[in-house]
């Protein structure tokens, strides 16, 4: 099996060289872009299987990259910088952004999202044809990651649409903020569980606010469930 291609978008030499020759010696075929023209450049060559996108760049700034490549592709996106305000965050969460991870990192935790984000873009690409989820006229189709209900097409975000799915295969059943973080995030935002109360806000503005019943109910003191009424 050919070696994962990665993407790598980073300005500074020596942060990039570093990164680069940890990822080539885990496996991973690495190419690198010094700002953000160049990584728009670089994307329309070839199909990448991740990319580590730096916020802060030349010509063109992470979240300008990231928001571009999203209106063509799925493609996992694990954006890296200094900036750690809960509200950067949501933001470069929003823009379509997989992961994030704050600098300074240890190297072996930037290697264990980029492993758990390429295995969970396989995954979703190897799903079955029929692997659609339905509560009352709420229907997700998940390859073709498309949304209905009341067969009108709603538009989610990568971010919203993993957490409906998520919800949606557990239907009726309560879920826990540290488990939506842990299942839908990939990893722990320690502390920051209110990330999941703002983007189950996205959906229901979307979901639930012009329709009759509510599905996304909150369960105060312990999390979220999606059932009928």
């Amino acid at each position: 099996m050919s070696p994962a291609k990665i993407l790598l978008v980073e300005d500074e030499p020596n942060v990039a060289q570093f990164i680069q020759l940890e990822l080539r010696h885990e496996g991973y075929e690495v190419t690198v872009a010094a700002d953000g023209e160049q990584a728009l450049a670089l994307f329309h060559q070839t199909d990448w299987s991740l990319i580590l996108l730096d916020w802060m760049l030349p010509k063109l700034d992470g979240l300008e990259v990231c928001r571009r490549i999203r209106r063509t592709s799925e493609v996992p996106i694990i954006l890296l910088t200094a900036r750690d305000y809960i509200g950067d965050k949501i933001a470069g969460l929003d823009t379509g952004a997989d992961d994030y991870i704050t600098k300074p990192f240890e190297i072996e935790e930037l290697l264990a999202r980029v492993r758990t984000n390429i295995r969970r873009n396989h995954r979703e690409m190897n799903r079955s044809s029929t692997d659609v989820l339905q509560v009352e006229d709420l229907v997700i189709d998940i390859r073709k990651r498309q949304v209905t209900r009341a067969e009108e097409r709603i538009e989610l975000t990568q971010r919203e649409f993993e957490l409906l799915h998520f919800l949606m295969q557990h239907q009726g059943e309560v879920i826990s903020r540290e488990r939506l973080l842990s299942a839908v995030w990939g990893y722990d935002f320690a502390g920051e569980t209110n990330v999941v109360d703002v983007y189950i806000r996205y959906l229901r503005n979307k979901v639930d606010r012009k329709h009759i019943p509510k599905l996304i109910h909150t369960i105060r003191g312990v999390g979220y469930v999606i059932r009928s009424g």
